[in-house]
């Protein structure tokens, strides 16, 4: 199995559980969170800062700018943290797929290695419910609360993928595999994706 395994998710589908238990049955690296700190000891920038900034836009409204379009030297433009946060991380990605094979958690990893197995996992807004609801510590939280929630992450998550990517998260066609995880389960879809990497190319 030669294949950088990228999954994108849904809130609350589990494909964080289910990227860990892959990476453990294939016997892989993982990266998740791991990723900014990965991008805090490269950039000498808080990990707290990254995650304040992960995954989010700073201005909806400006261009993306990289390093390729960005002056370091200009005195009149202060590179937003989640614009300097994108692009190590894109560093990041690209150094640890040089490694050999891992399972990398969002991030718009499925586009920075092109050539990755790229997965998205989905679930019913009811499964979702049901699972973070189960998960939640606070008793205090209601279902109302959690659904605000979930539609939010997602709406972030969605914004953060078009904006630095130009696709459309979610899209079928913009995956190699597309999974609801609220019919198939955790273990089910980790089984269907380890199948699928182990025996090659030939879907792809």
């Amino acid at each position: 199995m030669s294949k950088i395994i990228s999954i994108s998710r849904e809130f609350g589908s589990g494909g964080r559980e289910i990227g860990f238990r892959l990476a453990q049955k294939l016997g892989i690296p993982f990266y998740d969170k791991e990723l900014i700190t990965l991008a805090s000891e490269d950039s000498n920038i808080s990990a707290e800062v990254f995650h304040a900034n992960d995954e989010v836009i700073a201005n909806k409204e400006r261009p993306l700018r990289t390093y390729e379009t960005i002056d370091p030297f200009s005195p009149t433009y202060e590179i937003p943290v989640s614009d300097q946060l994108f692009v190590i991380q894109t560093k990041i990605i690209k150094q640890l797929a040089q490694n050999g094979p891992c399972v990398i958690i969002g991030r718009c990893s499925d586009v920075i290695i092109e050539d990755s197995f790229k997965v998205f996992i989905c679930a019913s807004l009811k499964k979702r419910l049901e699972r973070l609801m189960a998960l939640e510590e606070d008793p205090s939280v209601d279902v109302k609360q959690m659904e605000t929630h979930i539609r939010t992450i997602d709406k972030k998550r969605k914004e953060y993928y078009q904006f630095y990517t130009g696709n459309e998260w979610g899209k079928p066609k913009n995956y190699d595999i597309c999974l609801n995880s609220g019919n198939l389960g955790i273990e089910e879809c980790v089984e269907i994706i380890a199948n699928l990497v182990t025996k090659g190319d030939s879907l792809l």
